[in-house]
């Protein structure tokens, strides 16, 4: 038997395994038909005899996985040459740094609206390098919500405005992006190419890939020309942004795997009908939950406030830890993982990403109605 014919077998057997249904936060469920492709690539892509993990990064072939990311990165975020793309190490809290490093400006202030953890990580990221302020600090609501505009106290002239634009850890989500005449920067790792957004209205958005993009290893990061013209100076060079940028994302050696998945997942994301598909299909499922939650008479109690609910992340718990506890344990016995919340909000949380199946959602929903009647 040839090589190639053995890894052919070896595709075809993973393929038909029975998957559990992921409700990670992240790492997270990815794409069967991404996974099933790099099952191949691994072996041999393009037809070069060599895997992907094995090409060098200044290769032929994995110029061309940077160039298809990329250009399926600007079709769905649907930004011109005025914005740069850029994939690189690390992931969010990486960024949390950089973002500073680079643009928070002596004798200026950052503002940053936290609205949970790793928003309110950023901003002490930030606190190494300079001065920043809380335009709006959810700690005393327990972070049940995001902030309505009259919430909000932005500080004299700050040099950019950084949020969240959905929480992982909490369950909430922005309907639109804050306003602010600032400089806009988001943190979008939990939903990036979930639903549309205004990401050319922004001077950075950024999103470690293991939570809706693909696998741990790296971040994708969307900025403006004009906010780079803004770079501090004296840094050194693989934490300046537009070396990066020149260098294509690769002034360093990259996440090559990572890039050539998240380039995979851009692409399903575009076959399956670009973000507004995704957005439609996003609501639908998260609906089913929260329906289940909505209709339990209070059995189920949810994390988030209705106005600030998230579609990627949904939050709930029942009165007794005890409870919560057993009901984990019999979902993982009818093929559902890692629906343990967080430890700062206890409880179940239920990760529904673009690649996570609705079957997965309406199995978590009847069960969720089964136990509250036979518990209730």
């Amino acid at each position: 038997m040839s090589q190639t014919q053995s890894a052919n077998d070896a595709v075809d057997t993973l393929s038909n395994t029975e998957r559990t249904y992921n409700f990670s936060a992240g790492p997270a469920v990815l794409p069967e038909e991404v996974l099933r492709q790099a099952q191949r690539d691994l072996w041999d892509i393009d037809g070069t005899g060599i895997g992907v993990l094995e090409h060098s990064h200044r290769d032929a072939t994995i110029d061309r996985v940077f160039e298809e990311a990329e250009k399926g990165c600007r079709e769905l975020a649907g930004i011109g040459d005025d914005h740069a793309v850029l994939f690189l190490s690390g992931g969010a809290c990486q960024q949390f740094a950089m973002l500073a490093m680079n643009f928070l400006t002596p004798g200026r202030t950052g503002d940053y609206l936290v609205t949970g953890n790793w928003a309110r990580t950023a901003r002490s990221y930030a606190d190494s390098y300079g001065s920043t302020h809380a335009a709006y600090d959810g700690t005393d609501c327990v972070f049940d919500h995001v902030p309505a505009p009259e919430e909000i106290s932005y500080s004299d002239d700050p040099v950019y405005v950084h949020y969240c634009s959905n929480n992982t850890i909490y369950g909430t989500s922005y309907a639109e992006p804050p306003r602010t005449e600032a400089p806009l920067i988001a943190d979008m790792s939990s939903e990036m190419f979930s639903r549309p957004w205004d990401y050319s209205a922004h001077a950075m958005t950024y999103a470690c890939a293991q939570k809706n993009l693909g696998p741990a290893g790296g971040s994708c990061v969307i900025i403006s020309r004009e906010l780079l013209e803004r770079t501090n100076q004296g840094l050194p060079k693989i934490f300046r942004y537009e070396d990066h940028v020149a260098k294509g994302s690769r002034l360093n050696t990259p996440p090559v795997f990572t890039v050539y998945m998240m380039g995979l997942a851009f692409r399903w994301i575009s076959e399956q009908g670009g973000v507004d598909q995704m957005a439609s299909r996003n609501r639908e499922k998260a609906g089913l939950i929260y329906d289940a939650i909505d209709g339990s008479g209070g059995f189920w109690i949810p994390h988030a406030r209705e106005d600030s609910r998230s579609m990627m992340n949904i939050n709930f718990r029942t009165t007794d830890p005890e409870l919560d506890k057993r009901f984990i344990q019999e979902a993982h016995q009818h093929g559902m993982s890692a629906l343990k919340g967080h430890r700062s909000v206890g409880g179940m949380r239920a990760s529904v990403y673009n690649a996570f199946p609705r079957q997965g959602c309406v199995q978590l929903a009847e069960m969720m109605r089964e136990f509250a009647r036979t518990n209730g």
